[in-house]
């Protein structure tokens, strides 16, 4: 198959993706503690991190300011400035008996292990996976991944807004969520398809 140009993804149907209510912001600790014994029963979740952006040349990024863990039916959110009500989220990300898939980890894995001490373990790189499965030359990302498969164009409007904010707005919300969302949709495809 062939990599999908930007002009072909601008014209494809918008991906509507995880619907509102079946996205779940953790904010408590009775909130954590029921999102983390569900994640617990899962071997295979999609996974990101948004942190705010940096504009300014030399600026360090405080991120992440929210993680995205996400089922096949729900995706829970957990902005990191509730970080004392889910610290047991650790044993989720550093669990080598889940896998997490996302892409562009290594961001995430460095910026989780400098601000909270969390080991990402047993994860998987997109990117590389759809590279190789769709036979394309260049990595590729999530929009480019889900025009590939689903035939569907991925909004990145959210992308750079403020995620250090609380509470996210819908767009916000639905944007993180989709983007870990998809993430665990590829993986499921691509295991489908390979056999």
């Amino acid at each position: 198959m062939k990599r999908p140009t930007k002009e072909q993804i601008r014209d494809l149907p918008i991906y509507e993706g995880i619907s509102l209510e079946n996205i779940i912001v953790v904010i408590n600790k009775a909130d954590a503690i029921s999102a983390i014994a569900e994640l617990r029963t899962h071997f295979c979740l999609g996974f990101d991190t948004e942190s705010k952006p940096c504009f300014i040349k030399g600026e360090v990024s405080d991120g992440p300011h929210l993680i995205q863990i996400a089922t096949k039916s729900k995706v829970f959110l957990f902005p990191t400035k509730f970080y004392e009500h889910f610290t047991a989220i650790a044993d989720i990300l550093s669990d080598p008996t889940i896998k997490k898939v996302g892409f562009g980890l290594k961001e995430d894995k460095k910026s989780l292990f400098r601000k909270f001490g969390i080991k990402l373990v047993n994860t998987e790189e997109l990117s590389a996976t759809v590279m190789r499965f769709m036979q394309v030359k260049q990595r590729v990302g999530a929009r480019v991944a889900v025009a590939m498969f689903f035939e569907r164009r991925l909004s990145k409007s959210a992308q750079q807004s403020n995620w250090s904010i609380f509470p996210l707005h819908e767009h916000q919300k639905k944007y993180a969520a989709n983007d870990a969302h998809t993430s665990l949709l590829i993986e499921l495809e691509i295991e489908r398809l390979s056999h």
